[in-house]
């Protein structure tokens, strides 16, 4: 046999090596003959297909090598993908005009039965919910206590609970 064919039958069994020995460490055999190749290509100059005995073990650390840093830059891709997920870039769900229009009439509802509220009530849940201030501040605004300003909200709410929920027939009946 001629020394082409027996460098080249060399050269194939120990990529064959390169190939089984990075394919673990990737899981992948395709993503192994890829790094495999990669490193042949950066460390072989010339399209030479004859590896000095020396350098073999080079290449077996190139392979590793390589294979980690392939591994360690898909994971930060999957983390930045993940983490990084712009809300701009999203589609917006448009409601259908039937779920604008119960919205809209929820809504009005609310409103009205805030308007029915006591003065006090009203700024109370007004400063609590939309402005969102403590307790003590609404306490402070209005010269009463927390405790006062609680029950205020509490019952502010309870009377808003009332006029939302759907009344019976005889409820209607008695009004």
């Amino acid at each position: 046999m001629n020394k082409i064919g027996k460098n080249t039958r060399e050269f194939n069994l120990i990529q064959q090596n390169l190939v089984d020995y990075v394919e673990p460490i990737l899981g992948c055999r395709s993503r192994a003959e890829d790094i495999v190749q990669e490193v042949i290509i950066r460390t072989i100059p010339n399209e030479q297909s004859c590896i000095p005995k020396q350098g073999v073990g080079y290449l077996y650390k190139a392979v590793k090598n390589l294979a980690i840093d392939f591994i360690r830059r898909s994971a930060m891709e999957k983390r930045h993908q993940s983490t990084h997920i712009i809300s701009w870039i999203e589609p917006s769900a448009t409601p259908n005009p039937e779920t604008v229009l119960a919205q809209q009439k929820e809504i009005s509802k609310i409103v009205n039965a805030l308007d029915k509220l006591p003065e006090k009530e009203k700024i109370a849940i007004q400063k609590h919910r939309i402005e969102g201030c403590s307790f003590s501040e609404i306490a402070q605004h209005l010269n009463v206590s927390n405790a006062t300003v609680h029950r205020l909200i509490k019952k502010g709410f309870l009377t808003i609970m009332k006029e939302l929920t759907p009344k019976t027939d005889k409820e209607k009946d008695d009004d």
